[in-house]
């Protein structure tokens, strides 16, 4: 078979990137075609996302592609979850959307469980509770008389909104939608006792498709402006970790993943919802996968409390992982619950940490290496102790641990991660999710079906580092002092 080219379009929270994959011989080679900033702009008292800016990257990427003769058979756009924009009855975008860490929801689970109860709420859904989820993203902005909520003609979570933009296609992408807590976990669509608890129609919303599903042609204006020739826009998993999940390089059973980046997400793909008593009280989630799978899992902070401290370090490198190293030149113990409210968006994490560390009575840290060996062996802490809690509630034994995303480059956090969690840890790729956002192209061009052909050629296109478990005595001694700081916090002590 002759090669084949894709485009995927990678947005993170922070930044977003264009690759150009090709497709060859049973494996996906990639390169970087650009690269850009994600930036939050904070505005009338609320923090927003630059759609606009993100859709121009976007246009910019397929001039780039079209003036180096590359023609892809497809492209497909990744985001993060439960984030929308409004869009009018002529079509037209309605103002900037909110970013789900805009504080205007704090609080906002509360008030929804005053018409709907948490538990009816988690059997219909089996999503965990997060004030930023969608649904009370939604509630809020109802309760304040958002203006472009009244004048919306159609609400696009972020991947569908891009899609729309580029194509004129208004569609519902499963995954992503997965994330907003309006989804009932066993119809795949949006549940009616939600809506009208809520206050908004289905018809709000697009027609749910599934990942692999070709969305729509660019448009002859985006063509023309870029370039391009009208090639297919695919809707791939539009959550970004689905993309991700669905690349994990793993064989059989028996493995949890971590995609690990600004946010952790640490669990096991399953065949159904788990919603019972014990995924209810430790707040798991059961988001929508390829395949029909379900990716059961837990949110953990993950490394935004290190990019944020990052941004207040002086005199340190530039370099992630020459300022990574700097944990190993401390022997630095205090620890911190990385999953602790005070860590969601304080206005200095520096001061955030060194208040939790007080408040527990442990040493503060007072130069950059402390930070670092403090952030990522509570990290590290953390990730056991979810897995713990895995393994508790699902059937057989998890015997090592997939991590994906940029934080798998971080040797010093996957070696952590495996002394702390005592399983070998196989580490990447760091680029899963723009991978797994071209299986999902080629499944929509029939060459790629199904989980089991989707993995082998994920396989056989990446490689990856093992870290197996070092000084377990004494990590283990370390996770009995984290829990127990993590006690004395949530108690008050």
């Amino acid at each position: 078979m002759e090669s084949r080219c894709f485009l995927a379009v990678d947005l993170g929270a922070t930044s977003g990137r264009t690759m150009a994959a090709t497709y060859d011989d049973g494996r996906i080679s990639m390169r970087e075609l650009t690269r850009f900033r994600n930036d939050i702009i904070p505005c009338g008292g609320h923090l927003f996302w630059d759609i606009a800016s993100l859709y121009g990257n976007i246009l910019h990427a397929l001039r780039k592609a079209a003036d180096e003769g590359i023609r892809p058979v497809s492209m497909g756009i990744d985001t993060w979850g439960c984030d929308f924009a409004f869009f009018g009855k002529d079509g037209q975008l309605l103002g900037l959307p909110y970013c789900y860490r805009d504080s205007h929801t704090d609080g906002a689970c509360e008030r929804f469980f005053s018409r709907m109860s948490r538990e009816e709420l988690y059997a219909r859904t089996g999503i965990q509770f997060m004030d930023f989820n969608s649904l009370f993203q939604l509630d809020t902005l109802i309760a304040k008389g958002c203006s472009a909520l009244e004048d919306a003609e159609k609400i696009l979570f972020i991947p569908d909104a891009l899609t729309y933009m580029l194509t004129g296609s208004q569609i519902c992408e499963y995954t992503v939608a997965s994330t907003s807590q309006m989804l009932n976990v066993r119809t795949k669509d949006f549940d009616p006792e939600i809506l009208a608890t809520l206050g908004i129609g289905r018809e709000k919303f697009g027609k749910t498709v599934f990942p692999g599903t070709v969305a729509g042609r660019l448009t002859d204006q985006v063509a023309m402006e870029t370039g391009m020739h009208a090639l297919d826009v695919v809707a791939v998993a539009g959550h970004d970790t689905a993309s991700a999940v669905a690349a994990v390089p793993a064989c059989g059973r028996g493995y949890a993943y971590l995609s690990c980046g600004t946010w952790s997400l640490l669990g096991i793909e399953t065949d159904n919802a788990v919603i019972n008593d014990g995924s209810f009280r430790e707040n798991f989630t059961n988001e929508g996968g390829v395949e029909g799978t379900v990716r059961f899992l837990k949110n953990i902070c993950g490394l935004w409390i290190f990019e944020q401290c990052r941004k207040e370090f002086k005199n340190v490198p530039d370099n992630v992982g020459e300022l990574a190293a700097l944990c190993t030149a401390t022997d630095f113990g205090s620890l911190i619950d990385p999953d602790a409210p005070c860590f969601s968006h304080p206005a200095s994490m520096t001061e955030a940490v060194c208040s939790y560390c007080t408040a527990t009575g442990q040493d503060v840290p007072q130069s950059p290496a402390e930070y670092v060996r403090c952030i990522f062996r509570s990290l590290a802490l953390r990730y056991r102790q979810v897995l713990g809690v895995l393994n508790d509630m699902m059937p057989g034994n998890i015997d090592r641990l997939h991590v994906i995303g940029g934080g798998s480059l971080n040797a010093h956090l996957m070696q952590y991660t495996a002394n702390a969690t005592g399983i070998p840890v196989i580490a990447g790729p760091a680029e899963c999710t723009a991978l797994g956002n071209v299986l999902l192209q080629l499944k929509a061009a029939g060459i790629a079906d199904g989980t089991d052909r989707i993995r082998e050629i994920a396989r056989a296109s990446v490689n990856v580092r093992e870290y197996l478990p070092q000084d377990m005595e004494e990590w283990d001694r370390a996770y009995s002092v984290f829990l127990e700081i993590q006690d004395a916090c949530r108690s008050g002590s």
